[in-house]
């Protein structure tokens, strides 16, 4: 009698996404129903390209989602944060770093469209965006022209997790180099929440008086979190 065949050895399953219904694949649902049809996870495997063994583009970009909380948090991490990350190489790493600065230019543009006076939603979201989750507190001056439009965005000062030193004769003296009128300063609370110190307040105070020697009005501070801003000037705390 003749033995019988032994059963194949079956090895782990490998699922890679040209194996999914088309239906299920990320890039056909972008192209024929709109990137609005996708999730966090999926967009961001569609930048990743390809995943690492044993796991789909999906599941690392998943991983990623959960290992820097958000979307914004993938996107404004360090090409050395990324690379610690199984399955992120330089190649996967550059591509969103480069993601990660294309928006912030979108942003910036749109903060040129219209004098900023007429459009402070835009400026909040790309200060939000800018220096909203950064790990240590950065102090930004964005300048404007005297038609209301901006010029620059400069880091007036960058410290540690709780502190930082801003001069405010490094800030008058940019604005005369210039020209700018009625600049706006923001700074960033990583510890998380917008209410303003009491050190803001005094330094605000500074920075009106200091810039009011060369004729130019602090135009707002905006006190900036993830997803949470505070103004001064919404708060009429400004001193008129």
């Amino acid at each position: 009698m003749l033995a019988a065949n032994p059963p194949a050895r079956i090895g782990p399953a490998v699922t890679r996404i040209l194996d999914w219904p088309e239906r299920d694949r990320a890039r056909e649902r972008l192209l024929q129903r709109g990137a609005q049809t996708l999730s966090d996870a999926e967009l961001l495997a569609l930048c990743l390209n390809t995943g690492r063994p044993g796991m789909t583009s999906v599941d690392v970009a998943r991983d990623l989602l959960v290992r820097f909380e958000s979307i914004r948090g993938v996107l404004s991490t360090t090409a050395t944060e990324l690379r610690r990350f199984g399955g992120i190489g330089p190649a996967k790493a550059a591509r969103l770093l480069a993601v990660s600065e294309l928006c912030q230019r979108s942003l910036a543009e749109k903060t040129c469209e219209r004098p900023l006076l007429d459009a402070p939603q835009a400026v909040e979201d790309y200060l939000k965006w800018l220096i909203g989750t950064r790990p240590n507190k950065v102090f930004v001056t964005p300048h404007r022209d005297i038609k209301h439009c901006l010029i620059t965005v400069d880091e007036s000062a960058k410290g540690s997790l709780s502190r930082v030193a801003v001069y405010p004769r490094k800030i008058v003296r940019r604005a005369l180099t210039l020209n700018a009128a009625s600049p706006i300063v923001a700074h960033n609370h990583p510890s998380g929440g917008v209410e303003p110190s009491a050190s803001d307040r005094r330094l605000t105070r500074v920075l009106q008086d200091s810039l009011a020697l060369i004729d130019v009005r602090l135009l707002d501070h905006l006190v900036v979190a993830s997803n949470e801003i505070f103004s001064f000037s919404r708060h009429r705390w400004m001193l008129s």
